[in-house]
């Protein structure tokens, strides 16, 4: 609009210039040596115009001769441009789709229509990549590595290559670089706490696993689960109160986990610590009753002979009398006491009415140490594994093989293996 506005305010002045020279009166007398020419004022003044109109279009036209050349050039550069990125957009297709010599003549034709510039390399790199030669992906990922531009481009496919001929160091060294470029992306931060992990870098791996908290790319029952792993195994590789302190602290992170449970109190029943010992295997059993912690128990209790081991787990099993792990200790240790019937009476209490592997075990032990029956044995060790389905209530545990429930007026006599008659 404002453009229209100045061609019609030009238009205008221009009538009145050409108002004002046709009212003006005189005329104009050119004289070249032997030539005279004589107009008016406002014919010399439209001969002045139409002169200026030819020259100007003159010029266009020289102008645009010059300029032809150069024209040419860029229609062409634009076309090998436009072929060029053809060529781009039909690699990276071929490379999602795995195509291997799609993808690599396509990376050739774009280098050779296009400069090397950021997504030629790319493709090259990753047509490499997908074709298996790691040399020259590597030395393509690199030069995109190098521009500022391109550089986590280059420092993630270089990253790729170490991670997949195991090279952790170097892998690490590069996620490292690639955290302080942007410690919030979610595959830079995964990438490094993983690679910590594997090289048992467990501190450094706690910080970057607070970034992940940070980031939400856990949940934090997971942080906690993880944070404890870290100490756990930072526990491992030291000792004496360094390794009670940091079992401490995986206990802290995770009071639910049974490893650092074990740690702790083998550790502190080595230092003679047993009664701490032993109350650090209780308050586990009471939030998280688990058969890891049964031998630390009877570790830190000193239990010499069977009958101690009994009392031991008497006293551990009143920390959760109602869980099964409990009865399953009571049994382990009344087998190993030759205590038959306490035994049999808390693998009925553990098992159910559909037994489990573990109970099915201990029944075969049972079996085989009070009577000698391997046959019977041999069935329980069968639906421990599954070639068996029991198909029998829980009070077939406290009968099996002719004996007496332990707490039922019922009575039974043994069949074949594995099977139960019982009699009112």
């Amino acid at each position: 609009m404002l453009r229209s506005a100045l061609t019609i305010i030009l238009l205008a002045a221009a009538a009145l210039v050409a108002g004002l020279i046709a009212e003006t009166p005189g005329t104009l007398t050119l004289q070249w040596q032997d030539v005279r020419v004589d107009t008016s004022v406002a014919v010399f003044a439209v001969l002045i115009v139409v002169l200026v109109v030819v020259l100007m279009i003159v010029w266009r036209l020289i102008s645009g001769l010059i300029r032809l050349p150069a024209w040419l050039s860029g229609s062409e550069r634009e076309r090998r441009r436009r072929r060029g990125y053809e060529a781009l957009s039909r690699g990276l297709v071929a490379i999602a789709a795995g195509d291997v010599g799609t993808a690599r003549r396509q990376a050739q034709r774009a280098e050779a229509l296009l400069e090397k510039g950021p997504l030629t390399l790319l493709v090259a790199a990753q047509a490499a990549q997908l074709e298996g030669n790691d040399e020259a992906a590597t030395k393509l990922f690199t030069q995109l590595m190098e521009r500022p531009q391109t550089e986590m481009l280059g420092l993630r496919g270089l990253l790729t290559q170490a991670m997949k001929r195991e090279a952790w160091e170097d892998a690490l060294s590069l996620a490292r670089r690639a955290y302080r470029i942007d410690d919030k992306s979610p595959w830079v931060v995964e990438t490094l706490f993983s690679l910590q992990k594997r090289l048992g870098q467990w501190v450094e791996a706690d910080r970057t696993l607070g970034q992940q908290a940070k980031l939400r790319l856990l949940p934090q029952a997971s942080v906690q689960a993880e944070r404890a792993g870290l100490f756990y195994q930072k526990s491992r590789e030291v000792d004496g109160e360094e390794a009670q302190r940091w079992a401490r602290e995986a206990l802290k992170a995770d009071p639910s986990f049974t490893p650092a449970s074990v740690r702790l109190a083998r550790l502190l029943t080595a230092a003679g610590r047993q009664r701490k010992a032993r109350q650090v295997i209780e308050q586990a059993w009471a939030r998280h009753p688990d058969a890891d912690l049964v031998d630390p128990y009877f570790e830190a209790s000193e239990c010499h002979d069977a009958m101690a081991k009994v009392r031991a787990a008497e006293r551990l099993a009143r920390e959760n009398p109602s869980h099964a792990e409990s009865k399953l200790a009571l049994a382990v240790a009344a087998i190993e006491a030759r205590q038959w019937s306490d035994a049999r009476a808390a693998l009925y209490a553990a098992g159910g009415d559909n037994p489990g592997p573990r109970v099915c075990k201990l029944m075969a032990a049972l079996e085989e140490a009070e009577h000698g029956d391997l046959v019977s044995a041999s069935s329980w060790l069968r639906r421990a594994m599954g070639e068996e389905k029991s198909g029998l209530p829980a009070a077939a545990i406290a009968v099996e093989a002719g004996q007496s429930p332990a707490s039922s007026g019922r009575g039974g006599s043994a069949g074949p293996a594995g099977a139960l008659v019982t009699t009112p």
